[in-house]
């Protein structure tokens, strides 16, 4: 039968099963009816959490700001404790309690509170905690989404914030400190799913491009011990990656080149060259300019990874699509794309082949290695 045949029949039974879970009477009918119950409170609860989505991030959001993580970090404790630390009142401070223990953040042991399974993973992720910390520029931004959509994304507190993002000139150290720094601590998650999916060793010299303070080539630097470093990026981020690398004792394995990746010519002589999470900040046509000149960068074989969370990953659907899909949107610049579009976009590059690296976190970050025709 014809593919027009099956979208109809598709199309049918979508519209059939939609009127269907609609109906206040099957609703009902689903929760009394004992072997349909256990799933009808299922898509209750993903429903109501669709709902009361923004009332969940501000309790996060209130535990990271008032230091209540922080404090329960260091052993159990005493609601009186929390209020004094957190200055809040004490009703106010039991309240964001039970708020945080609904989310798993805390738990309650006799009179005591403790971190939780989700707080005790939040703490032990600083570049989780960075974002949080963060978001309030995100959520003032999306205060008025249908507004934002209308006006094309972007003008508002996280177009600011990241600077780059908004103009191609130079940018003085007091600009890229904040989303450096950002950046910076929500590295190392990253790194360690790409250095365990991709060997490295294979390379006798990476350039990161876009690498800011160099906490991605610092972990490279950990597995791969004869590989010559490159870092690429902004001239005050490029200052901020050698005091870094210097620190870590790299700076004589890095070389650095300061520049706009979307306007000055790239460096030659690197048999590989890195973009993580550098390709869906950029709209289409700025990111395929940097492939086509990273394409004319590298020699006759080399290669070109990208990491990044990209759409439409199975069971990291939300991270792409609607997570960075509105965050991107309102910081005003690039989108995420599906490995099926990357692809596309590395062959009118004129990347000979690409294929997909698997990752252990996928919501993290996927990865697609290109490589340049012989």
């Amino acid at each position: 039968m014809s593919k027009g045949y099956w979208l109809r029949m598709r199309t049918a039974w979508v519209g059939w099963r939609n009127r269907v879970l609609a109906s206040p009477r099957f609703q009902q009918a689903a929760t009394r009816f004992w072997p349909t119950r256990p799933i009808a409170r299922a898509r209750a609860r993903e429903l109501f959490d669709l709902v009361a989505g923004f009332v969940y991030t501000q309790t996060l959001t209130a535990c990271v700001q008032t230091g209540l993580l922080d404090l329960l970090a260091r052993g159990p404790t005493s609601t009186e404790h929390v209020s004094e630390h957190c200055a809040l009142p004490p009703p106010a401070a039991l309240r964001l309690l039970r708020s945080a223990a609904a989310l798993r953040l805390v738990d309650h042991l006799g009179e005591e509170w403790v971190l939780g399974r989700a707080g005790a993973a939040l703490c032990g992720n600083a570049g989780i905690t960075e974002m949080v910390a963060h978001h309030p520029m995100l959520y003032a931004d999306l205060a008025d989404p249908v507004g934002l959509l209308r006006r094309g994304g972007g003008g508002g507190r996280l177009a600011n914030y990241w600077g780059y993002a908004r103009t191609h000139d130079a940018l003085e150290s007091a600009e890229v400190d904040p989303y450096s720094r950002l950046m910076a601590a929500s590295q190392p998650l990253v790194a360690a799913q790409i250095v365990r999916s991709y060997r490295f060793s294979r390379h006798r010299r990476m350039l990161d491009i876009g690498g800011g303070e160099g906490r991605f080539l610092e972990t490279v630097a950990r597995t791969a011990k004869a590989l010559n470093l490159g870092l690429f990026d902004l001239p005050a981020v490029v200052e901020r990656g050698r005091a870094r690398l210097g620190e870590a004792g790299l700076e004589s394995r890095t070389t650095f080149h300061a520049g706009s990746f979307l306007v000055d010519p790239l460096p030659r002589g690197y048999d590989l060259i890195t973009l993580v999470r550098v390709l869906h900040d950029h709209d289409d046509a700025p990111a395929l300019r940097l492939l086509r000149a990273i394409h004319d960068a590298l020699p006759a074989g080399g290669r070109l990874l990208i990491a990044e969370p990209m759409a439409g990953t199975r069971g990291a659907e939300p991270a792409g699509d609607a997570y960075f899909g509105m965050y991107l949107f309102a910081m005003g610049s690039g989108r995420p794309r599906t490995s099926h579009e990357i692809n596309a976009m590395l062959r009118l590059a004129g990347f000979a082949t690409a294929r997909t690296v698997a990752t252990a976190l996928p919501l993290t970050c996927s990865i697609i290695v290109a490589s340049r025709g012989n």
